[in-house]
């Protein structure tokens, strides 16, 4: 039995940032990174419609999936607080997203 679970979401860059945007992620915190990988992130991939800003995100978690409990983590909130100024994000700074439900798996 395969314990992997997909998740998808979308979220929305703000007009003018995807560079800073890139530039971040490919500076991930090595503790934000750890955390991740502890909450059952084994892939995680952002993809970005250049149209229309929306950033498209996938990630492969594992069991024990405990990425629901993120949210509540100091490092987490510092991430968000770091990428507010470039994205829709909610009024704690947490980024805006629309679960993307499975319609296909090849």
């Amino acid at each position: 039995m395969n314990d992997e679970r997909i998740h998808a979401f979308k979220m929305q860059l703000k007009p003018g940032f995807v560079a800073e945007y890139k530039k971040r992620h490919d500076e991930l915190w090595p503790e934000l990174r750890e955390l991740l990988t502890m909450a059952g992130i084994i892939e995680y991939y952002i993809f970005l419609d250049e149209a229309t800003l929306a950033l498209f995100a996938f990630q492969k978690v594992a069991a024990p999936d405990t990425t629901a409990e993120l949210a509540a983590l100091p490092i987490m909130k510092r991430w968000w607080d770091y990428m507010a100024d470039l994205m829709e994000v909610n009024p704690d700074n947490s980024p805006v997203v629309a679960a993307c439900p499975e319609m296909f798996r090849l």
